[in-house]
């Protein structure tokens, strides 16, 4: 078998043809562009192509798919991957360490979805992003008050409309500024800044909402009780063909929501999740589940479980709720099922 295996930079790529019945191998670079793959892929006629997967495996994989190449994508942040301990580490040693431990059968890899879930999971992201942004900027926005000694109201009621004209109130072009009022100029571009992302997150939600309408899947999960709109087409998104897992366990190992084990000999501990896989997911999942102790039953009955009577355990419960909220849905998505609040959860296995 013929490997080709790419180690992929922004500008250049080091490629490596690797022969499995000899283990000879060769290496060449080219320019990280369609047309410069293509030609690479015509020229060599791999049996398989592997490579890391990175900002540009997306249109790498969609073009040697086009050719009918054998893919595999590698996740690099698997623990069979790392690297420890090198005296050397060169983009040739990545890429000859990718064909021999494919040609082993023993590379960890990852699921690379088609280009219109990548777009969605991308817009997703980028939506959080934003909504990060804002959430940066209403923080500076009270530090700036603070430091003046100014109260201003907590939580949501410190943004509603009335709110916000009496901090424009407060606010001052930068220029008209006297020197001992500089702070209103900088409330002025800060509100300014939080003026032009109002739209923007509008547009994006906007668009997010009519996605999801086109897509059952999200209307499904959103059928249980605790599960919103974002949270919902997250894990569509994400775990996008739920039969590629074969259990539960595959699925909260995916999103780095299972506890680290290390065992030796009579020793078997467990440790703090894994935290591998998707942050965003994890995240989400992590938050909307102290939520989901306050509207869903059985969420609720779940959390007292792992809570064990002791508030320390708090936070572990959370955490295994959810995990125990992604494979309800996981569940869900694989059997075409929706919630039923008045019977058992779903089979996880």
């Amino acid at each position: 078998m013929k490997i080709l295996a790419l180690d992929l930079g922004k500008f250049k790529t080091v490629f490596c043809n690797y022969y499995t019945n000899t283990a000879d191998h060769h290496f060449g670079t080219l320019a990280t562009t369609p047309q410069a793959m293509h030609d690479l892929f015509v020229e060599q006629q791999p049996d398989r192509l592997v490579m890391e997967v990175s900002h540009v495996a997306g249109w790498i994989h969609d073009l040697a798919r086009t050719l009918n190449l054998d893919v595999q994508v590698a996740n690099p942040n698997s623990e069979g991957w790392r690297w420890r301990r090198l005296k050397r580490k060169t983009d040739r040693d990545d890429a000859l360490k990718l064909a021999r431990l494919s040609a082993m059968d023993q590379l960890p890899t990852v699921h690379m979805p088609v280009p219109r879930v990548r777009q969605w999971r991308a817009l997703i992201a980028y939506r959080h992003k934003l909504v990060a942004r804002r959430t940066a900027i209403r923080n500076a926005i009270r530090a700036l008050l603070d430091a003046q000694g100014i109260a201003w109201p907590r939580g949501a009621s410190g943004w509603t409309q009335q709110a916000l004209r009496q901090m424009q109130q407060l606010s001052q072009p930068l220029i008209d500024c006297a020197a001992d009022q500089l702070w209103r100029g900088q409330l002025h571009a800060e509100m300014q800044l939080l003026d032009q992302l109002r739209p923007m997150l509008e547009q994006i939600e906007a668009k997010l909402d009519a996605l999801a309408r086109d897509d059952s899947r999200v209307s499904q999960l959103r059928s249980i009780e605790g599960v919103g709109p974002r949270l919902a087409e997250l894990v569509v998104a994400w775990i996008d063909d739920p039969h590629r897992f074969s259990n539960g366990r595959e699925v909260g190992a995916y999103a780095g929501l299972t506890p680290k084990q290390h065992q030796s000999g009579q020793h078997d501990r467990l440790g703090r999740i894994t935290r591998q896989g998707p942050a965003l997911l994890r995240k989400l999942l992590v938050e909307i589940a102290w939520g989901m102790r306050r509207r869903n039953p059985r969420a609720a009955a779940f959390y007292e479980r792992m809570c064990h009577g002791q508030k320390t355990r708090r936070k572990q419960a959370a955490v295994a709720l959810a995990r125990k909220v992604l494979i309800w849905c996981w569940a869900m998505l694989r059997d075409g099922a929706t919630w039923q609040s008045d019977q058992q959860q779903p089979a996880m296995t």
